[in-house]
Order: structure tokens, then sequence, then C-alpha cells
């Protein structure tokens, strides 16, 4: 059973960063791609990014090109999301996903499995 459990979530300052985790166990695909998504409250889910485990290349939607940044530890098969000047309407449940596909998107429909979520919450 495919698992993945986000952390690092939490409240933080207006201007300042955090780093989420996920930590992935439970499959072994030999070719597969982790995403963030995030949701805002009273918002669409939007999807921030992936990354992929054939060559760590990254994509990310337009809105999060520059102070996110996703990186990869296959070897302990996580992810992480950096995300820097950090602003209140960052404040989101922020989701870690695995998807086996081919081409990295950030379409929620292409990843098959989902964490349970982990709370940012930025003050101004």
């Amino acid at each position: 059973e495919v698992q993945l459990v986000e952390s690092g979530g939490g409240l933080v300052q207006a201007g300042k960063s955090l780093r989420l985790s996920c930590a992935a166990s439970g499959f072994t695909f030999d070719a597969y791609a982790m995403g963030w998504f995030r949701q805002a409250p009273g918002k669409e889910r939007e999807g921030v990014g992936s990354i992929s485990s054939i060559d760590g290349s990254t994509y990310y939607a337009d809105s999060f090109k520059g102070r996110f940044t996703i990186s990869s530890d296959w070897a302990k098969k996580t992810v992480s999301l950096q995300i820097n000047s950090l602003k209140p309407e960052d404040t989101a449940v922020y989701y870690c996903t695995l998807g086996t596909l081919s081409e990295l998107t950030t379409s929620p429909v292409d990843y098959e499995y989902w964490g349970q979520g982990t709370r940012v919450t930025v003050s101004s």
C-alpha cells in the first residue's frame, strides 16, 4: 500500500521560509513523479509542481515559479518543498502526491496517491 506522509507544516511569519517534506513508502514503481498541491481555505486545489524520479527534472505551475522549490532524495523516497518569502496567501493545506505518469504535470487527475496534507499558516 502506497503511503505518503507530509511533515513540516505549522505557523510561520510572513517573509520567513519553510520546508515541507514527504516520505513515501509501500511501492516499487520504477518510474514515477511526485508532486505538491495546495488548497487554501475556500479555494480550489492548486498544483504547485512535480519532480521526476527518472532524472530529477522539475515542473512548476507558473504561479509557483520563483519562491517554491521541489527537491528529492530518491534513495530515501522523500521529496521536499521549500517555500521562501512566505506570504499570508500561502496559507493552505499542502499535499504530497505520487503518480505513475510519463510527463510532469500539475493536474490532480494525474496523481493516483495522495498524502493527508500538512497545514501551513502564514501570519502577517
